[in-house]
């Protein structure tokens, strides 16, 4: 029986494992429950962790706005 780290599950669980080793850790998975559910908890864990947000600071906004707005006054003139 080979022992998994849990980084090498992580790595097939984002599907960056190597060939050899995804094909040693999905035929432990056939018969390893403790395997099993090292996999499915790093999964759950997966799900709940928070969808990341990427938004820029509000005062580069404000800079965008003010740039936008002073451009839009020159060429109005």
């Amino acid at each position: 029986m080979t022992l998994f780290t849990p980084e090498d599950l992580l790595l097939y669980l984002y599907k960056e494992s190597s060939p050899d080793l995804t094909a040693a850790i999905e035929a432990a998975l056939k018969e390893d429950w403790t395997l099993q559910e090292k996999l499915q908890s790093l999964q759950l864990a997966e799900n709940q962790l928070e969808k990341v947000v990427v938004a820029p600071r509000m005062e580069v906004i404000l800079k965008v706005l003010n740039y936008a707005r002073e451009t839009a006054v020159e060429s109005a003139h």
